[in-house]
């Protein structure tokens, strides 16, 4: 598809302009800011897009392998132990078990030695679609690695980690068909699913749980701009742990497929939290956030725009999606080749 006007935010700035192909990275930002309505040529013949396929290297022999052989079983054990959990938590078959479910991530989290093998095993599962399910045990994970890159105590650990795995339970009281559905929401649609703060909070707010955990499900979609939902809070009016989960929760989301996109690269969703969120996130948070997510990346292959392969090799902590990449014995500073960028992990 073909922009066929300029697009702004609400304060005017203009984030993808006219007679622009959409990519999926420009659909990222336009959901980043809740941008749904725009005009588009129709003529289908005005643009033809072309993609290439490349074979992986690291990440495709990683797959061949023994041990993700052994954490693709466990994970999906945990996801459908998880489903069930849920599901009995909704109709009302048992009380909400806290150790039941930190055990199952737990189970994951044993199938790895360190945060960047973790890291690793996620990215390879990118490429399929997520349920509701997958996600919350994705956002979990990741609101683990964030508390223990936090130095949180034992005690926040499992809280943070309960609230990833529940943030999302009140999608589960969404009908499924807006939920998948691949094309346009409706505004009723989407009115609906912004509901699932509220319906989650409602689910949890009678069991006994950490009010964090509640708090989370209510809040993990406000942003300290005020431009969140489902009240609009200000940054100092919303739970910490809520702020943490947000991040946790649009990264996911960002670097999973969808039925309208394939995944986006790590360093495309890091470039737009540098460049646009900073505003909307609690700064101690997407700063200890984005650090530890390049740090696991160092010494990867990776694929340039300009389809050259390289290593990384050093992180600017100051344009932390443009590290320095070594390709065949020469130096490339993606801070200063600036119409250079991460493409692709390998």
């Amino acid at each position: 598809m073909v922009v066929a006007e300029d697009i702004y935010t609400k304060d005017l700035k203009l984030i993808v302009a006219k007679d622009t192909v959409l990519t999926d990275k420009m659909i990222t930002r336009l959901n980043f800011y809740s941008i749904t309505d725009f005009y588009i040529y129709s003529d289908k013949n005005l643009v033809q897009m072309e993609t290439d396929y490349f074979e992986n290297t690291f990440y495709s022999e990683l797959k061949k392998s023994e041990a993700f052989n052994r954490f693709y079983k466990a994970y999906h054990n945990s996801v459908d132990n998880i489903k069930a959990s849920m599901e009995d938590i909704l109709n009302n078959r048992k009380e909400l078990s806290p150790d039941d479910l930190l055990s199952e991530v737990r189970n994951i989290l044993y199938q790895c030695n360190t945060n960047i093998e973790l890291f690793h095993m996620l990215h390879c599962m990118r490429e399929y679609d997520d349920t509701t399910y997958i996600h919350s045990l994705n956002v979990s994970l990741i609101c683990n690695i964030i508390g223990k890159w936090l130095n949180l105590s034992d005690e926040d650990l499992e809280v943070i980690t309960l609230a990833g795995l529940l943030h999302d339970i009140g999608k589960l009281l969404i009908p499924n068909e807006i939920i998948t559905k691949p094309g346009k929401l409706n505004d009723f649609e989407f009115s609906m699913i912004k509901t699932h703060t509220i319906r989650g909070y409602w689910i949890l707010k009678n069991r006994n749980i950490d009010d964090r955990i509640k708090n989370a499900a209510l809040m993990h979609h406000e942003r300290c701009d005020g431009s969140g939902y489902p009240n609009g809070l200000l940054g100092h009016e919303i739970e910490p742990f809520a702020k943490l989960v947000a991040i946790a929760d649009v990264y996911d989301a960002m670097t999973s497929a969808r039925v309208y996109r394939g995944p986006l690269c790590p360093f495309e969703v890091i470039n737009l939290f540098e460049t646009e969120g900073y505003l909307k996130y609690d700064t101690k948070y997407i700063l200890t956030f984005l650090e530890g997510v390049v740090q696991t990346y160092i010494h990867n292959t990776v694929r340039l725009n300009n389809k050259k392969e390289g290593e990384i090799i050093f992180i600017n902590k100051y344009d932390l999606s443009r590290p320095v990449i070594l390709r065949d014995g020469q130096f490339i500073d993606l801070s200063k080749n600036r119409d250079l960028y991460i493409e692709a992990l390998i």
